[in-house]
């Protein structure tokens, strides 16, 4: 297996076609055609299935595709830690957040990167944590922040923060506000959540298990927060989320958000976590580090409201 094979085979992929991928790749396509039958005939399995209309993965080629991007990109990262030598780290890291997690970290992560890594190229990318810790564990991402479900051992996993969560619902003309609701209440309340075991799904469930109480009344599952957003914004639900997902909306009065009393305080906690079998470039170690340092600061100067930071390791490096 030769690691040319593997970028003809992912920019076959990519573009549904072998004459595409010849014209991207700058080889003639029979002797792309013939370098990705060599490689199927190493692996014993096809990897495309062929028709007139283009290239499909099979199901050999999808299992096979994220592992051919994680040894490109260790391939890349070799080569530019070996010419690095004591320069500033540079290079692509690849970071995945959730969706409820971005519009606290995102932006000002990607301003501190470019402002302190200028040779770093910083690809964000937001999915379901299950995505991420599939994508953290074949390569495809560099480091990502996931949830601590107390399943992160397979990754090198330092903590963040907690995050406190609230229930939101719509700001009703007339309606007052109530400053904070029992965790028995909100149970009973017909509620909008992620989809389990997304996000905090397994945290609600647990606690009310402890605390001898009914699971929540859950009137629809939506994983996505910018359909939830709309969902709430048009009056058609509530939710149990921390704060910062929809800040600008509870900041401006359109949603309001109230404590949920529970002993102990119902949290999340986030944590950073890179792989725990594949080194991590230079560059990618730049980032985690600058990571810690912005989510201190944005918890000490109260921009991540709702959140306090969580010293314990939960599985160190």
């Amino acid at each position: 297996m030769e690691l040319r094979q593997l970028r003809y085979f992912l920019a076959i992929a990519d573009s549904g076609s072998f004459s595409k991928a010849a014209q991207r790749v700058f080889i003639a396509q029979s002797a792309l055609s013939h370098q990705v039958a060599q490689l199927e005939d190493e692996l014993g399995t096809p990897l495309f299935h062929r028709s007139r209309r283009g290239v499909e993965l099979t199901e050999a080629g999808n299992r096979f595709f994220p592992h051919a991007v994680s040894i490109l990109r260790q391939a890349e990262e070799a080569i530019a830690s070996a010419r690095s030598g004591t320069a500033e780290p540079r290079g692509k890291v690849v970071f995945g957040i959730p969706h409820s997690v971005s519009n606290a970290l995102a932006l000002p992560l990607l301003r501190a990167v470019r402002q302190q890594l200028p040779k770093v190229q910083l690809e964000l990318t937001e999915e379901l944590t299950g995505n991420l810790s599939k994508q953290l564990r074949t390569g495809q991402i560099h480091l990502a922040v996931l949830f601590d479900d107390g399943h992160l051992s397979e990754f090198a996993a330092t903590p963040l923060l907690c995050e406190q969560m609230y229930l939101i619902e719509p700001s009703l003309e007339g309606k007052k506000r109530r400053a904070s609701v029992p965790f028995k209440q909100v149970l009973t309340m017909p509620l909008i959540l992620p989809a389990s075991p997304h996000g905090v799904r397994p945290i609600i469930d647990n606690a009310a298990a402890r605390a001898g109480l009914a699971p929540p009344v859950v009137e629809a599952d939506i994983s996505s927060i910018s359909i939830l957003r709309t969902t709430l914004l048009a009056g058609l639900g509530r939710t149990l989320l921390p704060l910062m997902p929809f800040h600008h909306e509870i900041s401006t009065g359109l949603l309001s958000a109230s404590k949920v009393n529970h002993t102990p305080p119902l949290e999340r906690t986030l944590a950073l976590c890179a792989s725990g079998h594949i080194p991590g470039s230079a560059a990618s170690q730049a980032v985690e580090a600058v990571t810690h340092t912005l989510v201190r600061e944005l918890c000490q100067t109260g921009h991540w409201q709702g959140a306090r930071l969580f010293t314990r390791d939960i599985n160190p490096p």
